[in-house]
């Protein structure tokens, strides 16, 4: 059974970059779409990006395009999502996330069967 693991959150300034690291387990990430949510308080949990397993096309969130970046790393069973000029509305708990939803749902948090625990990102301004 797939498990996942998130690491690589913690504090940064306004500007900074953080590559946030999602290692699997129990199964390899190669038939699975992966993705990258976030929470903040209050708010409800929205995309940030996701590398389909088919061809390996990413999709990017139009708050994050520019900035933030995902890819994989078949030797290692890793997901990356690279932050780059972070400010401070990036603040948000990040999870990642593996299943196989169609293209036209890849986007919905309901479409992802299997969840990280998540970590904190947290931006200074």
């Amino acid at each position: 059974q797939l498990q996942l693991e998130e690491s690589g959150g913690g504090l940064v300034q306004a500007g900074g970059s953080l590559r946030l690291s999602c290692a699997a387990s129990g199964d390899s990430f190669s038939s699975y779409t992966t993705a990258w949510f976030r929470q903040a308080p209050g708010k409800e949990r929205e995309f940030v990006a996701a590398r389909r397993w088919i061809g390996g096309t990413t999709y990017v969130a139009d708050s994050v395009r520019g900035r933030f970046s995902i890819s994989r790393d078949a030797a290692y069973n890793t997901v990356y999502l690279q932050m780059n000029n972070l400010n401070a509305e990036d603040t948000a708990f990040y999870y990642c996330a593996a299943g196989r939803p169609i293209v036209s749902t890849m986007r919905t948090v309901g479409a992802y069967r299997t969840w990280g625990q998540g970590t904190q990102v947290t931006v200074s301004s």
